[in-house]
């Protein structure tokens, strides 16, 4: 546990208020993590912050709760949060309503995809701490319904994943327009050139911490491969969701179309299962999430808009049915597993020519992924489509081998040591007998 905790610490030794601590307590926190020990007592003194730590580490707590302590619940609008999706918003905003139970704050969540009345009605409560995702942001600051006057702290949490989605120019418009610059702090799981150029425009002597502890992720669950061909994946999924029989699993799919395949042959054999994924309207993706805490629902199929927006504590597997070419996004997807010090599962279902994704993966995470083997799953047959083309490519390479043989046949004794440089061994005797016979104009005359 002190590869992922302070265990010589308490959130008490962090400067913490007794109301934050007893709220923390209460969800289960005892021991700060590496993250939290070391960003609270600076987020706390009021200094900028630049903080870099592995999926699973508990960013969110690390800059939840001194906003909670450090901000006046009575002063609307002091504190925002910006994050890349709409289940990270919604997402956060719950944790920190939770850690801020014994506080007057109010907390709203503001995003795309819902209804921008319901999220006016909200801000007229003059809530606090705001949640929400770049483009809503600037849409409500716009129509002057979300000031920045009063803004004393702001959080970019998933900075890496916001620029690469797209939001560099909105989160500089956000920052450029909040004058003065309130206490600003990056939280993020890699900290590129990128990030650092972006902390140095908008930052004043900003903190720089970078935990090198193992996070939840690597030291928490137990990672394994499968190797299976591609018409192969959806049976070895439902023997393994059969057979293994997991209380709670997120299934990860490359491309939204594969999710609703995926998730309608699963249904066709009495799985229950949901999917979400970014064509999914916003209250229908929002009720899929609330089955899943409360734990009504067995099988999640998803793609990675999911991958860093859910944090439910009891999912237990992840399989990467589609295993992702960034290994970035593995780490992220299999860190929805093993939350709050559980154990987790991740399995990986790799197909014959995605050995380098594995490795490069294997060289991010510093683990050794081993096979695992399923004697009894018994693959289908080779596809008809599969099959001829693989006839077809096995006659084009016969093709080619005759080729070159016949190419390479050695000389006859007869031939000169010029006949090589020639297809088929003809040497010319003279000129040919037709020439193009055009005339080069010189510049002289």
């Amino acid at each position: 546990m002190s590869e992922i905790f302070e265990t010589k610490l308490t959130f008490g030794d962090l400067g913490l208020d007794q109301s934050i601590i007893d709220a923390a307590s209460k969800l289960g926190f005892q021991n700060p993590t590496h993250i939290q020990a070391a960003l609270i007592p600076i987020a706390i003194s009021g200094k900028d912050c630049l903080g870099q730590a592995k999926t699973g580490t508990g960013k969110t707590a690390s800059f939840g709760l001194p906003m909670l302590q450090a901000l006046d619940p009575g002063t609307p609008m002091c504190g925002l949060v910006l994050v890349p999706t709409r289940e990270l918003a919604i997402q956060i905003a719950q944790e920190i309503r939770d850690l801020g139970a014994r506080t007057k704050h109010r907390i709203t969540a503001v995003y795309g995809g819902e209804p921008i009345k319901a999220q006016v009605e909200r801000l007229k409560k003059k809530p606090s701490l705001i949640i929400g995702t770049p483009g809503r942001v600037m849409d409500l600051h716009d129509r002057r319904l979300l000031s920045y006057d009063k803004m004393k702290m702001v959080i970019l949490d998933e900075v890496d994943r916001m620029l690469d989605i797209g939001f560099r120019d909105d989160i500089r418009k956000i920052l450029g327009k909040m004058k003065p610059k309130p206490q600003t702090i990056f939280v993020s799981a890699t900290l590129s050139p990128e990030i650092e150029r972006l902390a140095r425009r908008y930052m004043v002597d900003p903190e720089k911490i970078v935990t090198t502890a193992k996070s939840l992720t690597v030291s928490r669950v137990n990672q394994k491969y499968l190797s299976v061909e591609p018409w192969d994946k959806r049976q070895l999924l439902l023997h393994l969701l059969t057979h293994e029989e997991p209380a709670l699993t997120l299934v990860f799919c490359r491309t939204k179309r594969t999710v609703d395949s995926v998730a309608k042959y699963l249904e066709s054999k009495k799985i229950d299962v949901q999917s979400i994924h970014g064509d999914m309207y916003q209250k229908k993706r929002n009720r899929v999430i609330q089955r899943l805490r409360k734990g009504d629902l067995k099988v999640l199929i998803c793609s990675d808009l999911a991958a860093r927006g859910l944090d439910i504590d009891d999912i237990t597997h992840v399989i990467n049915y589609d295993i992702p070419e960034d290994p970035e996004v593995y780490v992220h997807r299999i860190g929805r597993t093993a939350r709050v010090g559980r154990d987790g599962v991740a399995w990986s279902f790799v197909c014959p020519d995605q050995g380098s994704l594995l490795t490069g993966i294997e060289m991010l995470t510093n683990v050794e992924i081993e096979r695992l083997e399923y004697p009894d799953f018994k693959p289908g047959p080779v596809p008809q489509d599969v099959q001829a083309k693989r006839e077809l490519d096995e006659s084009r390479k016969t093709d080619e081998i005759s080729t070159k043989r016949r190419d390479n046949l050695p000389n006859t004794p007869t031939d000169s040591g010029d006949s090589v440089k020639f297809p088929g061994g003809l040497v010319p005797t003279g000129l040919p007998s037709k020439r193009l016979g055009g005339r080069l104009r010189s510049g002289r005359r």
